[in-house]
């Protein structure tokens, strides 16, 4: 379970063992939702949000602001997705210490 980045007591990371869509897990708190990225002819077009079995969502402030991060910082979870599940390199989390 590699986790990717840390923002404010936010933790977005993937699981070992992850298919396509390219997406990212999103913890805060005891909170948990998935965002799958949508990516038409290398640029995003959208956020889908997904709720993860037997884990309370995310609320809404909370996934506004992981979409945020998402939007902001899309290039680089697809480059760590292509560097873990492509690669198969080691990724190392990142911890964001500025708001968005």
């Amino acid at each position: 379970m590699p986790k990717i980045f840390e923002y404010f007591g936010f933790i977005f990371y993937f699981y070992s063992n992850e298919h396509e869509p390219i997406h990212v897990h999103v913890i805060h708190g005891n909170k948990e939702s998935i965002f799958d990225l949508i990516m038409m002819n290398g640029e995003l077009v959208g956020i889908n949000v997904r709720n993860k079995k037997g884990v309370e969502a995310l609320g809404e402030k909370d996934r506004l602001t992981a979409e945020a991060f998402i939007k902001k910082y899309h290039k680089n979870i697809i480059e760590k997705w292509i560097k873990f599940f492509v690669l198969k390199q080691r990724i190392r989390c990142t911890n964001i210490r500025k708001k968005l």
